[in-house]
């Protein structure tokens, strides 16, 4: 069973030197092609979205072993070593406002997909981005966005957000997602420390989805009637210029949220979704000016009003061959990256001989890799 997960990484700033990111790209490139040659393109996707695996990949191609720049750099790497004519295999989007170029790429593309393919590609890659910054609040906003497609259509998303002082990766795969709003992230999770999460996507928030759903669809002003109490004043009676020298505001000790911290204004953010009358959850977080605090709003509403409860716990996540740009745990050596990719090229290469003289060639691979640990 597909199982909700992240990897968390320091936040580093900088870039990794074109010597290095050449290689990067160039070994990064023939290790994809060996993935495939030897066990489908589709395997390659597994692998890709496997926290575990992709950091041990960026490690491999010696990058920084813990910063989120492993993220960034190995995705750049990969978008410019596949080749979707010779491969079968593409990468679009990328960090910042690249991310944002992710559908015209899709549509743009030279893989050749089946008819209708590359709009539910692009539905995908909007969801996902949608499910990981509007469902999982965290605190972790999106600034890279990258999807690795096959012609088969199979798809995995690697995406990244920050907050001040981490970045947090977020993986994904076609074949495990069955709902986008359920738990849809393919990677192997651990429980993290992280306070103040909000979790739409987990299962256990559920009945919130379903109240979020039927909140929308009915009219929301008959909320009102249960977010009125009569001796309940709303922030939006303190200050505004007027004299308030005899008003005092309060704010309780108490950390949790009850029903008489909501006042009726929270509705308002309601009336654009119920214009649409969304079918499910998942039309409802892909409307336009529906975010993470209309999402929010509705899940307390379903909790203070119906008794639907929300999950709160947080959706939380290595192997050198080469050193890394940082120096650990050694500088790059550089003439054993070269043999590497050497060596990687003439498996590739190989293609056309017998596989126990492949599996020597990968054995050679390994050993090389091992005299680095």
């Amino acid at each position: 069973m597909a199982s909700h997960g992240t990897a968390d990484l320091p936040l580093h700033t900088g870039s990794a030197p074109r010597w290095l990111f050449d290689r990067m790209t160039e070994l990064g490139g023939a290790i994809a092609e060996l993935v495939v040659d030897e066990h489908g393109r589709e395997a390659l996707l597994r692998r890709l979205s496997d926290p575990y695996w992709f950091q041990a990949f960026g490690c491999v191609l010696g990058f920084d072993w813990h910063s989120s720049g492993v993220t960034t750099t190995t995705m750049g790497a990969l978008k410019e070593a596949l080749s979707p004519q010779e491969l079968g295999v593409t990468v679009v989007g990328g960090k910042g406002a690249t991310s944002r170029e992710t559908p015209a790429e899709l549509r743009e593309s030279p893989l050749d997909v089946a008819a209708g393919t590359r709009e539910s590609l692009v539905d995908a890659s909007k969801l996902s981005a949608l499910v990981d910054s509007a469902c999982v609040q965290d605190s972790y906003q999106l600034y890279h966005h990258t999807m690795v497609v096959a012609e088969s259509g199979a798809w995995c998303v690697v995406q990244q957000g920050m907050n001040d002082s981490h970045a947090r990766r977020y993986h994904w795969l076609s074949e495990d997602v069955s709902e986008f709003v359920v738990e849809p992230q393919s990677a192997i999770c651990a429980q993290s420390d992280a306070a103040g999460v909000l979790d739409l996507s987990a299962s256990t928030s559920g009945p919130v989805r379903d109240v979020s759903v039927d909140l929308v669809q009915d009219n929301p002003a008959r909320l009102a009637e249960h977010l009125t109490h009569r001796d309940q004043r709303s922030l939006s009676q303190f200050g505004g210029g007027r004299d308030t020298a005899d008003r005092a505001l309060q704010m309780p000790t108490r950390h949790e949220l009850r029903l008489e911290d909501l006042s009726a204004r929270a509705i308002d953010q309601l009336e654009t979704a119920y214009e649409y009358q969304p079918d499910d959850y998942e039309e409802l977080i892909a409307l336009d000016g529906v975010g993470p605090q209309s999402l929010r709003a509705l899940a307390m509403i379903g909790e203070l009003v119906y008794d639907a409860e929300a999950s709160r716990e947080d959706p939380a996540k290595y192997a050198y061959a080469h050193g890394g740009k940082d120096g650990t745990p050694h500088p790059v050596d550089r003439q054993r990256y070269d043999r590497s990719i050497q060596e990687v090229r003439r498996v590739l290469k190989g293609a056309e001989v017998d596989g126990d003289t492949k599996q020597s060639a990968l054995d050679r691979l390994q050993e090389l890799s091992d005299a680095d640990g």
